[in-house]
C-alpha cells in the first residue's frame, strides 16, 4: 500500500518526525534505523515520490505521531504503475 498526502502535507509530516526525534536531517534518519535510502527519503521529502506503507508505519512509531489526526489517503501498491502486455 502506498500513503498519499495532499499537496505539500507530506513534506510537513516529514519535518514533524524530524522535529519531534531531534533529527537534524533526512540522512541521520538512516542512523536512526529506517531502512530506506538517502536518494528515496529525498524524493519522499520533495513528494516526487509516494510514501510505501511500511516507511510511514516506521515514521509513526519512532515519533510517537497519532495517525488519526493525520488526513491521507491508502493507495494500492501498483497505483501509478503502467499496465504491460498486449491487451
Amino acid at each position: 500500500m502506498r500513503i498519499k498526502f495532499n499537496k505539500d502535507e507530506q513534506r510537513k509530516f516529514i519535518d514533524e518526525v524530524l522535529r519531534l526525534i531531534g533529527c537534524p536531517s533526512l540522512r541521520e534518519l538512516i542512523n536512526r534505523g529506517i531502512e530506506s535510502k538517502y536518494s528515496s527519503l529525498k524524493n519522499y521529502y520533495s513528494e516526487r515520490r509516494i510514501l510505501p506503507q511500511n516507511l510511514f508505519e516506521s515514521l509513526i512509531k519512532i515519533s510517537g505521531i497519532d495517525k488519526r489526526i493525520l488526513k491521507f489517503e491508502l493507495l494500492p501498491e501498483n497505483w501509478g504503475k503502467i499496465k504491460g502486455g498486449k491487451n
